[in-house]
């Protein structure tokens, strides 16, 4: 019987020794996604920043260039 129970235990010890190398790939992984993850946040938190702070200086030349426009033209020409 001693053979018999020395088999299991080895095939016991086996198995706890890959499940500790599938979960070391595991955790390998689910570290570098959440580092992905991490340097994605702070991109997008970094650009939404950059978007709210920075001026809209295009906005302010198509009304200018609207209101040019108009004094073109009188309502005799458009007629």
């Amino acid at each position: 019987m001693s053979k018999v129970e020395g088999l299991i235990a080895e095939t016991k010890l086996k198995e706890l020794l890959h499940r500790t190398e599938a979960e070391k790939q595991k955790n390998t992984i689910v570290w570098v996604l959440a580092i992905i993850g991490a340097i994605a946040a702070v991109a997008a938190i970094a650009f939404a920043v950059y978007k709210f702070v920075t001026p809209d200086y295009l906005e302010d030349f198509e009304e200018d260039f609207d209101d040019d426009f108009d004094d073109y033209f009188s309502e005799e020409d458009q007629v």
